[in-house]
Protein backbone atom coordinates (compact mmCIF):
# COMPACT_ATOMS: atom_id res chain seq x y z
CA UNK A 1 0.00 0.00 0.00
CA UNK A 2 1.17 3.62 -0.67
CA UNK A 3 1.29 5.54 2.12
CA UNK A 4 3.24 8.10 3.88
CA UNK A 5 6.18 7.23 5.25
CA UNK A 6 7.96 8.38 8.66
CA UNK A 7 11.35 10.10 8.46
CA UNK A 8 14.47 8.50 9.81
CA UNK A 9 15.08 10.29 13.13
CA UNK A 10 19.29 11.53 12.54
CA UNK A 11 21.26 10.21 10.02
CA UNK A 12 21.82 6.31 10.49
CA UNK A 13 24.95 4.35 9.53
CA UNK A 14 25.14 3.41 5.75
CA UNK A 15 25.76 0.03 4.55
CA UNK A 16 27.25 -1.49 1.24
CA UNK A 17 25.45 -3.52 -0.79
CA UNK A 18 23.71 -6.88 0.46
CA UNK A 19 25.31 -5.99 3.79
CA UNK A 20 21.62 -6.33 5.49
CA UNK A 21 18.10 -6.07 4.79
CA UNK A 22 14.83 -4.11 5.81
CA UNK A 23 11.61 -5.94 5.97
CA UNK A 24 8.23 -4.98 6.15
CA UNK A 25 4.84 -7.61 6.82
CA UNK A 26 1.12 -6.07 6.44
CA UNK A 27 -1.54 -8.15 7.91
CA UNK A 28 -5.78 -7.21 8.49
CA UNK A 29 -7.17 -7.45 11.66
CA UNK A 30 -10.29 -9.16 11.42
CA UNK A 31 -13.18 -10.89 13.28
CA UNK A 32 -12.25 -14.47 14.04
CA UNK A 33 -16.36 -15.48 13.58
CA UNK A 34 -16.82 -13.18 10.83
CA UNK A 35 -13.85 -12.43 9.29
CA UNK A 36 -14.78 -8.86 8.89
CA UNK A 37 -12.37 -6.30 9.46
CA UNK A 38 -11.75 -5.06 12.54
CA UNK A 39 -10.17 -1.03 12.74
CA UNK A 40 -8.59 -1.83 16.33
CA UNK A 41 -4.93 -1.10 15.54
CA UNK A 42 -4.62 1.62 17.59
CA UNK A 43 -6.23 -0.72 20.33
CA UNK A 44 -3.78 -3.29 19.59
CA UNK A 45 -1.24 -1.16 20.04
CA UNK A 46 -2.52 0.90 23.31
CA UNK A 47 -2.34 -2.23 24.64
CA UNK A 48 1.37 -2.84 24.70
CA UNK A 49 2.54 0.41 24.85
CA UNK A 50 -0.07 1.62 27.59
CA UNK A 51 -1.37 4.59 25.52
CA UNK A 52 -2.42 5.30 22.23
CA UNK A 53 0.75 5.42 19.84
CA UNK A 54 2.30 4.40 16.39
CA UNK A 55 4.87 1.59 17.29
CA UNK A 56 5.22 -0.88 19.56
CA UNK A 57 9.40 -1.99 19.62
CA UNK A 58 9.76 -5.53 20.11
CA UNK A 59 13.45 -6.51 20.20
CA UNK A 60 14.08 -7.52 16.51
CA UNK A 61 10.56 -6.82 15.55
CA UNK A 62 8.69 -3.12 15.40
CA UNK A 63 4.94 -3.08 15.59
CA UNK A 64 3.73 -0.36 13.73
CA UNK A 65 0.19 1.43 12.51
CA UNK A 66 -0.69 1.73 8.62
CA UNK A 67 -2.56 4.62 6.70
CA UNK A 68 -6.30 2.29 7.61
CA UNK A 69 -6.89 1.00 11.43
CA UNK A 70 -7.70 -2.65 10.29
CA UNK A 71 -4.15 -3.19 9.22
CA UNK A 72 -0.64 -3.58 11.50
CA UNK A 73 2.47 -3.78 10.17
CA UNK A 74 5.51 -5.77 11.25
CA UNK A 75 9.19 -4.79 10.54
CA UNK A 76 12.46 -5.73 11.45
CA UNK A 77 13.22 -2.92 13.81
CA UNK A 78 17.13 -2.76 12.02
CA UNK A 79 18.29 -4.09 9.01
CA UNK A 80 18.77 -7.35 9.30
CA UNK A 81 21.44 -10.26 7.74
CA UNK A 82 20.19 -13.93 8.70
CA UNK A 83 16.59 -13.52 6.85
CA UNK A 84 15.83 -16.96 8.14
CA UNK A 85 16.29 -16.01 11.69
CA UNK A 86 14.31 -12.99 10.87
CA UNK A 87 11.49 -15.32 9.59
CA UNK A 88 11.50 -17.16 13.39
CA UNK A 89 11.20 -13.51 15.22
CA UNK A 90 8.45 -12.46 13.00
CA UNK A 91 6.35 -15.31 13.72
CA UNK A 92 7.24 -15.17 17.08
CA UNK A 93 5.84 -11.81 16.78
CA UNK A 94 2.07 -12.95 14.93
CA UNK A 95 1.89 -15.26 17.56
CA UNK A 96 2.06 -12.63 20.27
CA UNK A 97 -0.38 -10.16 18.16
CA UNK A 98 -3.02 -12.96 18.24
CA UNK A 99 -2.72 -13.75 21.63
CA UNK A 100 -3.19 -9.62 22.39
CA UNK A 101 -6.06 -9.41 19.72
CA UNK A 102 -8.15 -12.57 21.21
CA UNK A 103 -9.28 -10.23 23.79
CA UNK A 104 -11.56 -8.57 21.04
CA UNK A 105 -12.21 -12.16 19.48
CA UNK A 106 -9.74 -10.70 16.66
CA UNK A 107 -7.03 -12.56 14.96
CA UNK A 108 -4.39 -11.59 11.79
CA UNK A 109 -5.95 -12.43 8.19
CA UNK A 110 -2.72 -12.92 5.44
CA UNK A 111 -3.01 -11.68 2.02
CA UNK A 112 -2.69 -8.50 -0.30
CA UNK A 113 -6.56 -7.97 -0.15
CA UNK A 114 -9.84 -8.89 1.56
CA UNK A 115 -12.21 -10.69 -0.14
CA UNK A 116 -15.45 -8.85 0.40
CA UNK A 117 -14.68 -5.63 2.47
CA UNK A 118 -16.64 -2.57 1.04
CA UNK A 119 -13.89 0.12 1.62
CA UNK A 120 -16.53 2.91 0.70
CA UNK A 121 -18.42 2.05 3.74
CA UNK A 122 -15.43 0.22 6.48
CA UNK A 123 -12.54 2.17 5.57
CA UNK A 124 -11.26 4.17 8.71
CA UNK A 125 -8.38 6.16 8.23
CA UNK A 126 -5.65 6.24 11.96
CA UNK A 127 -6.91 8.77 14.01
CA UNK A 128 -4.09 9.65 15.96
CA UNK A 129 -0.33 11.08 15.34
CA UNK A 130 0.55 11.74 11.63
CA UNK A 131 -3.14 11.78 11.12
CA UNK A 132 -2.66 15.68 9.04
CA UNK A 133 -0.51 13.71 6.54
CA UNK A 134 -2.98 10.75 6.03
CA UNK A 135 -6.06 13.50 5.77
CA UNK A 136 -3.70 15.31 3.10
CA UNK A 137 -4.25 11.91 1.40
CA UNK A 138 -7.01 11.33 1.55
CA UNK A 139 -8.32 15.21 0.59
CA UNK A 140 -6.46 14.93 -2.46
CA UNK A 141 -6.88 11.24 -3.36
CA UNK A 142 -9.64 9.89 -1.76
CA UNK A 143 -8.41 6.77 -0.09
CA UNK A 144 -11.76 4.85 0.59
CA UNK A 145 -11.11 3.26 -2.49
CA UNK A 146 -9.91 -0.54 -2.94
CA UNK A 147 -6.46 0.59 -3.73
CA UNK A 148 -5.74 2.69 -0.11
CA UNK A 149 -7.61 0.98 2.40
CA UNK A 150 -8.05 -2.79 0.99
CA UNK A 151 -3.95 -3.92 -0.02
CA UNK A 152 -1.42 -5.54 2.24
CA UNK A 153 2.22 -5.78 0.84
CA UNK A 154 5.21 -6.93 2.06
CA UNK A 155 7.80 -4.31 1.73
CA UNK A 156 11.76 -5.44 1.29
CA UNK A 157 14.73 -2.48 1.59
CA UNK A 158 18.19 -2.84 0.04
CA UNK A 159 21.20 -0.94 0.90
CA UNK A 160 23.79 1.18 -0.90
CA UNK A 161 26.32 3.04 0.14
CA UNK A 162 27.20 5.78 -2.77
CA UNK A 163 26.04 6.89 -6.00
CA UNK A 164 27.99 4.13 -8.08
CA UNK A 165 26.40 1.34 -5.74
CA UNK A 166 22.80 3.30 -6.00
CA UNK A 167 23.18 3.05 -10.24
CA UNK A 168 24.10 -1.21 -9.94
CA UNK A 169 21.13 -1.67 -7.66
CA UNK A 170 18.89 0.56 -9.35
CA UNK A 171 19.24 -1.35 -12.55
CA UNK A 172 19.44 -4.54 -11.25
CA UNK A 173 16.24 -3.98 -9.38
CA UNK A 174 13.98 -2.99 -12.33
CA UNK A 175 15.19 -5.92 -14.25
CA UNK A 176 13.27 -8.16 -11.57
CA UNK A 177 10.21 -5.51 -10.61
CA UNK A 178 8.20 -7.31 -13.55
CA UNK A 179 8.96 -10.66 -12.37
CA UNK A 180 7.74 -10.34 -8.88
CA UNK A 181 3.62 -10.97 -9.55
CA UNK A 182 4.65 -14.53 -10.88
CA UNK A 183 6.19 -15.41 -7.87
CA UNK A 184 3.91 -13.28 -4.64
CA UNK A 185 0.79 -12.71 -6.20
CA UNK A 186 -2.12 -13.25 -3.65
CA UNK A 187 -4.85 -10.89 -4.21
CA UNK A 188 -7.53 -12.82 -6.66
CA UNK A 189 -10.42 -11.93 -5.15
CA UNK A 190 -12.51 -8.26 -4.23
CA UNK A 191 -15.86 -7.54 -3.53
CA UNK A 192 -16.94 -11.62 -3.12
CA UNK A 193 -16.00 -12.35 -5.85
CA UNK A 194 -12.55 -13.21 -8.68
CA UNK A 195 -11.41 -10.08 -10.43
CA UNK A 196 -9.64 -11.91 -14.20
CA UNK A 197 -6.27 -10.72 -12.23
CA UNK A 198 -3.76 -12.55 -10.21
CA UNK A 199 -2.58 -9.58 -8.97
CA UNK A 200 -5.47 -7.12 -8.13
CA UNK A 201 -3.81 -5.34 -5.42
CA UNK A 202 -1.00 -4.00 -7.96
CA UNK A 203 -3.70 -2.80 -10.67
CA UNK A 204 -4.70 -0.40 -8.50
CA UNK A 205 -1.52 0.25 -6.64
CA UNK A 206 -0.87 1.62 -10.46
CA UNK A 207 -4.10 3.26 -10.55
CA UNK A 208 -4.89 4.96 -7.45
CA UNK A 209 -2.94 8.11 -8.25
CA UNK A 210 -3.70 9.32 -11.34
CA UNK A 211 -4.56 12.63 -10.07
CA UNK A 212 -1.01 13.05 -10.01
CA UNK A 213 0.41 10.50 -12.50
CA UNK A 214 3.71 11.61 -11.64
CA UNK A 215 4.04 10.30 -8.10
CA UNK A 216 3.88 6.66 -9.12
CA UNK A 217 5.24 7.45 -12.70
CA UNK A 218 4.33 3.89 -14.74
CA UNK A 219 5.48 1.42 -11.57
CA UNK A 220 8.78 0.62 -13.10
CA UNK A 221 11.21 3.57 -12.05
CA UNK A 222 13.03 5.42 -15.18
CA UNK A 223 16.51 4.58 -16.15
CA UNK A 224 18.03 6.96 -14.01
CA UNK A 225 21.55 5.92 -11.77
CA UNK A 226 22.43 9.13 -9.89
CA UNK A 227 21.23 10.89 -7.13
CA UNK A 228 21.33 13.94 -8.57
CA UNK A 229 19.22 12.80 -11.49
CA UNK A 230 16.75 11.39 -9.44
CA UNK A 231 16.32 14.88 -7.70
CA UNK A 232 16.00 16.91 -10.99
CA UNK A 233 14.13 14.46 -13.04
CA UNK A 234 11.82 12.74 -10.59
CA UNK A 235 11.65 14.43 -7.49
CA UNK A 236 11.25 17.99 -8.53
CA UNK A 237 8.65 17.15 -11.01
CA UNK A 238 6.77 15.59 -7.90
CA UNK A 239 7.25 18.55 -5.80
CA UNK A 240 5.84 20.95 -9.16
CA UNK A 241 2.41 18.94 -9.33
CA UNK A 242 1.84 18.34 -5.73
CA UNK A 243 2.10 22.05 -5.06
CA UNK A 244 -1.36 23.13 -6.53
CA UNK A 245 -3.41 20.27 -4.40
CA UNK A 246 -0.98 20.75 -1.12
CA UNK A 247 -1.63 24.07 -0.42
CA UNK A 248 0.01 23.42 3.04
CA UNK A 249 3.12 21.68 1.85
CA UNK A 250 2.39 19.03 3.99
CA UNK A 251 3.50 16.17 1.70
CA UNK A 252 6.97 15.53 0.67
CA UNK A 253 8.14 14.36 -2.63
CA UNK A 254 10.65 12.11 -0.99
CA UNK A 255 8.46 9.57 0.67
CA UNK A 256 5.09 10.62 -1.95
CA UNK A 257 6.94 8.71 -4.60
CA UNK A 258 5.28 5.48 -5.01
CA UNK A 259 7.37 4.13 -7.65
CA UNK A 260 7.19 0.39 -7.36
CA UNK A 261 11.13 0.70 -6.21
CA UNK A 262 11.67 3.95 -4.34
CA UNK A 263 15.61 5.25 -3.02
CA UNK A 264 15.77 6.92 0.08
CA UNK A 265 19.30 8.94 -0.08
CA UNK A 266 19.41 10.17 3.20
CA UNK A 267 19.53 5.93 4.65
CA UNK A 268 21.32 4.53 1.27
CA UNK A 269 18.12 2.37 0.50
CA UNK A 270 16.13 1.60 -1.89
CA UNK A 271 12.53 -0.14 -1.10
CA UNK A 272 10.85 -2.89 -3.33
CA UNK A 273 7.23 -2.24 -2.92
CA UNK A 274 5.26 -4.28 -5.36
CA UNK A 275 5.23 -7.49 -3.41
CA UNK A 276 1.89 -8.81 -2.22
CA UNK A 277 2.07 -10.20 1.44
CA UNK A 278 1.93 -14.33 1.50
CA UNK A 279 -0.28 -16.76 3.83
CA UNK A 280 2.97 -16.85 6.01
CA UNK A 281 5.96 -15.33 7.02
CA UNK A 282 8.06 -18.45 5.86
CA UNK A 283 6.70 -18.12 2.19
CA UNK A 284 7.63 -13.95 2.66
CA UNK A 285 10.60 -14.36 3.95
CA UNK A 286 11.90 -17.27 1.00
CA UNK A 287 10.31 -15.09 -1.33
CA UNK A 288 12.46 -12.02 -0.20
CA UNK A 289 15.64 -14.34 -0.12
CA UNK A 290 15.36 -15.32 -3.83
CA UNK A 291 14.45 -12.08 -4.53
CA UNK A 292 17.70 -10.59 -2.65
CA UNK A 293 20.11 -13.01 -4.54
CA UNK A 294 18.80 -12.77 -7.91
CA UNK A 295 19.02 -8.88 -7.74
CA UNK A 296 22.60 -9.52 -6.08
CA UNK A 297 23.38 -11.55 -9.28
CA UNK A 298 22.22 -8.98 -11.60
CA UNK A 299 24.31 -6.24 -9.90
CA UNK A 300 27.54 -8.10 -10.17
CA UNK A 301 26.94 -9.16 -13.95
CA UNK A 302 26.47 -12.92 -13.10
CA UNK A 303 23.55 -12.78 -15.83
CA UNK A 304 24.40 -9.99 -18.19
CA UNK A 305 26.84 -6.57 -17.88
CA UNK A 306 25.06 -3.67 -16.34
CA UNK A 307 25.01 -1.35 -19.28
CA UNK A 308 22.57 -3.51 -20.93
CA UNK A 309 20.70 -3.73 -17.88
CA UNK A 310 20.97 -0.07 -17.76
CA UNK A 311 19.78 0.38 -21.72
CA UNK A 312 16.67 -2.08 -20.94
CA UNK A 313 13.48 0.48 -21.89
CA UNK A 314 10.66 1.69 -19.23
CA UNK A 315 7.82 1.10 -21.42
CA UNK A 316 8.97 -2.43 -22.05
CA UNK A 317 9.81 -4.04 -18.65
CA UNK A 318 6.42 -1.87 -17.30
CA UNK A 319 4.33 -4.08 -20.17
CA UNK A 320 5.68 -7.14 -18.77
CA UNK A 321 4.65 -5.81 -15.46
CA UNK A 322 1.41 -5.83 -16.36
CA UNK A 323 1.25 -9.48 -17.66
CA UNK A 324 2.22 -10.91 -14.54
CA UNK A 325 -0.55 -8.68 -12.67
CA UNK A 326 -3.00 -10.07 -15.05
CA UNK A 327 -1.11 -13.94 -15.82
CA UNK A 328 1.30 -14.29 -12.56
CA UNK A 329 3.71 -17.36 -13.37
CA UNK A 330 1.68 -18.21 -16.95
CA UNK A 331 2.47 -14.72 -18.23
CA UNK A 332 4.12 -15.03 -21.37
CA UNK A 333 7.21 -12.28 -22.19
CA UNK A 334 8.25 -11.74 -25.33
CA UNK A 335 11.07 -8.89 -25.53
CA UNK A 336 14.04 -10.58 -26.59
CA UNK A 337 16.13 -8.43 -24.73
CA UNK A 338 14.59 -9.11 -21.38
CA UNK A 339 14.69 -13.00 -21.98
CA UNK A 340 18.10 -12.84 -23.25
CA UNK A 341 19.36 -11.49 -19.89
CA UNK A 342 18.87 -15.16 -17.70
CA UNK A 343 20.43 -16.44 -21.87
CA UNK A 344 16.50 -17.66 -22.56
CA UNK A 345 14.39 -17.12 -25.97
CA UNK A 346 11.50 -15.12 -26.55
CA UNK A 347 8.58 -15.79 -26.05
CA UNK A 348 9.18 -17.15 -22.19
CA UNK A 349 7.13 -18.08 -19.68
CA UNK A 350 7.62 -16.00 -16.45
CA UNK A 351 7.70 -20.01 -14.30
CA UNK A 352 10.25 -20.81 -17.27
CA UNK A 353 12.39 -17.40 -15.98
CA UNK A 354 12.11 -18.15 -12.55
CA UNK A 355 13.23 -21.72 -13.18
CA UNK A 356 16.13 -20.66 -15.05
CA UNK A 357 17.36 -17.90 -12.38
CA UNK A 358 16.62 -20.30 -8.89
CA UNK A 359 18.91 -23.47 -10.83
CA UNK A 360 21.41 -21.08 -11.51
CA UNK A 361 21.66 -19.14 -8.03
CA UNK A 362 21.73 -23.19 -6.71
CA UNK A 363 24.59 -23.51 -7.97
CA UNK A 364 26.14 -21.44 -4.98
CA UNK A 365 25.66 -22.58 -1.61
CA UNK A 366 26.88 -20.03 0.10
CA UNK A 367 23.90 -17.35 -0.32
CA UNK A 368 21.74 -19.63 2.05
CA UNK A 369 18.73 -20.15 -0.54
CA UNK A 370 19.11 -23.94 0.49
CA UNK A 371 17.53 -23.09 3.68
CA UNK A 372 14.32 -21.85 1.68
CA UNK A 373 14.34 -24.86 -0.61
CA UNK A 374 10.77 -26.25 0.30
CA UNK A 375 8.99 -23.60 0.05
CA UNK A 376 10.62 -22.16 -3.04
CA UNK A 377 9.99 -25.06 -4.61
CA UNK A 378 6.08 -24.75 -3.83
CA UNK A 379 6.54 -21.56 -5.97
CA UNK A 380 8.34 -22.67 -8.64
CA UNK A 381 6.09 -25.63 -9.17
CA UNK A 382 2.31 -24.82 -7.87
CA UNK A 383 2.67 -20.92 -8.73
CA UNK A 384 1.82 -18.03 -6.71
CA UNK A 385 -0.44 -18.05 -3.26
CA UNK A 386 -3.15 -16.30 -5.84
CA UNK A 387 -3.11 -19.56 -8.62
CA UNK A 388 -3.04 -21.90 -5.15
CA UNK A 389 -5.98 -19.72 -3.74
CA UNK A 390 -8.00 -19.86 -7.04
CA UNK A 391 -7.24 -23.64 -7.10
CA UNK A 392 -8.64 -24.64 -3.71
CA UNK A 393 -11.92 -22.55 -4.42
CA UNK A 394 -12.04 -25.34 -7.90
CA UNK A 395 -14.89 -22.78 -9.55
CA UNK A 396 -16.77 -22.33 -5.83
CA UNK A 397 -17.09 -18.52 -5.31
CA UNK A 398 -19.89 -18.60 -3.06
CA UNK A 399 -19.46 -16.53 0.20
CA UNK A 400 -19.60 -19.91 2.11
CA UNK A 401 -16.85 -21.40 0.18
CA UNK A 402 -14.44 -17.99 -0.19
CA UNK A 403 -14.79 -17.84 3.92
CA UNK A 404 -13.98 -21.30 4.26
CA UNK A 405 -10.49 -20.36 2.33
CA UNK A 406 -9.60 -17.31 3.64
CA UNK A 407 -10.24 -19.36 7.38
CA UNK A 408 -7.72 -21.71 6.08
CA UNK A 409 -5.40 -18.60 4.77
CA UNK A 410 -5.61 -17.31 8.76
CA UNK A 411 -4.24 -20.76 9.70
CA UNK A 412 -1.71 -20.92 7.66
CA UNK A 413 -0.55 -17.57 8.92
CA UNK A 414 -1.05 -18.71 12.58
CA UNK A 415 0.70 -22.47 12.11
CA UNK A 416 3.38 -20.97 9.37
CA UNK A 417 2.85 -22.84 6.91
CA UNK A 418 2.27 -22.56 3.29
CA UNK A 419 -1.30 -23.22 1.32
CA UNK A 420 -0.78 -26.06 -0.80
CA UNK A 421 -2.25 -28.00 -3.75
Amino acid sequence: MTQPRRLAQGRPSRLHLFQAFGVELEYMIVDKITLNILPIADELLKAELGKYGSDFENGPVTWSNELVSHVIEIKATKPESDLHALQRSFMENVSRINEVLAQWNAGLLPTASHPWMDPHSETRLWPHDDNEVYEAYNRIFDCRGHGWSNVQSTHLNLPFYDDEEFAQLHAAIRVVLPLLPALCASSPILDGQTTGLLNTRLHYYKTNQQTIPSITGKVIPEAVFSRRQYRELIYERIRQDLAPHDHDAILDPVWVNSRGAIPRFDRGSIEIRIMDVQECPAADLAIMSLVIETVRALAHERFAKLQSLMHLKTEMLADMLGETVRAGNEASLQAPEFASVFGCEAPVKASRLWSVIYENLREKESNGLWKHDSYIRVLLEQGPLAKRMLYWLDGDFTRERITSLYRCLMDCLAENRMLTR
